[in-house]
């Protein structure tokens, strides 16, 4: 697949994408080349196989997409919210046909794609990194983390990892580092890597809280589109009323869809809710 896209390959970068050693990507070479395809001597240009292959046509149109379907798959897919279980599906079986994390460079944004490829590789190779530049949106600061990190969130959005610092397996927002640093280290603390729970509103943390709300129709449909994994918890009393119950992680999430839609929301549990939207707003009426 990767030959076959019109792409002249560096040897290393080949070996690097696969993690091949030297005499088993020339075995590789080989069986292509002795099966039919056309590899020409990759000079100062590197590797690639040429398009009068025989099979070529056959191997281009199943194997890969050329650069318009991509195109067209690429927008198709972030059109889809980033938590709709279609969307999960779709990527789960492209992950599958292809077994390969370069599926990730269809389904995020180009410039996390660096990203995603070394944290994959980590992932694979059971190694440390260091998220340097992390953005944190508690302490509005960016500082380096240093984690081992083991798994991914839906659609590549966040990094489960284990803080070192902390002591804690956290979730990390991919969008929020500035790059990775692969270290020649291996993991110490497998045996602590787990993912927590997280909630609808796509935040997690160690608690549980119970929410229940009352929803106008608009507000309802609104939820759903933009914490599709709300649905689940949604529930209808009639009149164009409808009640969301679910655990959430933090009053933050929620707040935030409660405070642009006040007029059509609720709160009937917790109290301690209720508190925090006081506070947020009487916060923010002051600095007016």
């Amino acid at each position: 697949m990767l030959l076959s896209n019109g792409i002249r390959y560096p040897k290393e970068e080949i070996m690097d994408r696969f993690d091949l050693p030297a005499r088993s990507f020339d075995r590789y070479i080989k069986t292509l080349r002795d099966a039919g395809f056309i590899i020409p001597p990759p000079g100062n240009r590197g590797y690639r196989i040429d398009k009068e292959s025989p099979y070529f046509k056959d191997l281009s149109e199943l194997l890969h997409f050329s650069r318009e379907e991509a195109h067209i798959l690429y927008s198709a897919i972030h059109s889809i919210n980033n938590e709709n279980l279609l969307k999960q599906n779709l990527i789960r079986k492209l992950y599958s046909l292809y077994q390969s994390d370069n599926i990730a460079r269809t389904i995020v944004r180009q410039q996390q794609s660096t990203i995603i490829h070394d944290l994959t590789k980590a992932i694979k190779s059971g190694s440390k990194v260091i998220l340097h530049g992390y953005s944190s949106a508690n302490s509005n600061k960016q500082n380096d983390r240093l984690v081992e990190p083991f798994s991914f969130t839906t659609n590549y959005l966040s990094t489960w990892a284990y803080d070192i610092d902390a002591g804690c397996c956290k979730t990390f927002k991919n969008t929020r580092i500035s790059s990775v640093q692969i270290l020649n280290e291996s993991w110490e603390f497998e045996g602590l890597h787990k993912e927590g729970f997280m909630d609808v509103f796509r935040i997690s943390t160690d608690r549980k809280i119970p929410v229940k709300l009352k929803l106008t129709l608009r507000g309802c449909e609104l939820l759903k589109e933009e914490y599709p994994l709300a649905e689940n918890h949604i529930s209808t009393t009639g009149n164009n009323l409808f009640i969301f119950e679910a655990p959430i992680c933090s009053f933050e999430g929620v707040g935030r869809f409660i405070l642009g839609l006040c007029h059509e929301v609720e709160i009937l549990e917790p109290p301690e809710l209720k508190d925090f939207i006081k506070k947020r707003m009487k916060k923010f009426l002051d600095r007016q």
